[in-house]
């Protein structure tokens, strides 16, 4: 994890939630470090919203376990190349709220719980499990929500390429102020070299977190 370090009192959980990231990214097929790179990414935006310390290690923690109801799912179709069918999708918006509780049972604290439930609302209230809206939805979820797409839209998938950095930030701009917070997108947008923003499309890259 970047830029904040848990207090010696949790490493040993902080070391346990990186283990299941790995193990989500994996189930995942991503290429390069996926949940430790948005991590990254989620923290550089914090900051430039001033989050206070410890929103912003739940943050990070909620970050590595965004997708961890995926992986409690075990659901073939994920790692599948081709769209989803309706049912699949039905069955796949219900991982926030199983990764909500995987992530209690991991131990996470209930402010990391609640970003891993919200990470997929949107701006407009299209999103799940809740259906929450613009300033409805947390900051840290909202953070969480545009470091995820950028990331992913970054790395290769089973089922598409990665794109390059100005193309996913193209695909940003174009969902501001409908899946995304146009604020925290303009933060992303001004952010200056990150490490974690490089995109992996054709170029070879690893992110070493």
């Amino acid at each position: 994890m970047a830029a904040v370090t848990l207090p010696p009192a949790e490493a040993r959980s902080t070391e346990a939630f990186l283990q299941l990231a790995l193990a989500t990214d994996k189930f995942e097929q991503y290429r390069n470090s996926h949940a430790t790179r948005i991590a990254a990414i989620a923290d550089e935006i914090a900051q430039r919203f001033n989050v206070a310390p410890h929103d912003r290690e739940s943050l990070q923690v909620a970050a590595l376990l965004h997708d961890l109801g995926e992986a409690a799912m075990e659901r073939q179709y994920i790692q599948r190349a081709g769209s989803l069918t309706d049912e699949e999708r039905i069955d796949l918006a219900r991982h926030p709220v199983i990764g909500e509780q995987e992530a209690a049972r991991a131990g996470a604290d209930r402010s990391a719980q609640l970003l891993v439930r919200w990470h997929h609302e949107w701006w407009n209230g299209s999103g799940y499990p809740d259906t929450l809206r613009r300033e409805e939805i947390p900051l840290g979820a909202r953070i969480l929500r545009v470091a995820d797409s950028y990331a992913a839209l970054t790395d290769a998938r089973p089922y598409r390429p990665g794109l390059t950095e100005a193309e996913a930030k193209r695909e940003l701009i174009t969902w501001a102020g409908i899946e995304l917070d146009p604020h925290v997108v303009n933060v992303l947008l001004s952010l200056g070299h990150v490490e974690a923003l490089v995109a992996f499309a054709g170029t070879g890259a690893q992110f070493n977190p």
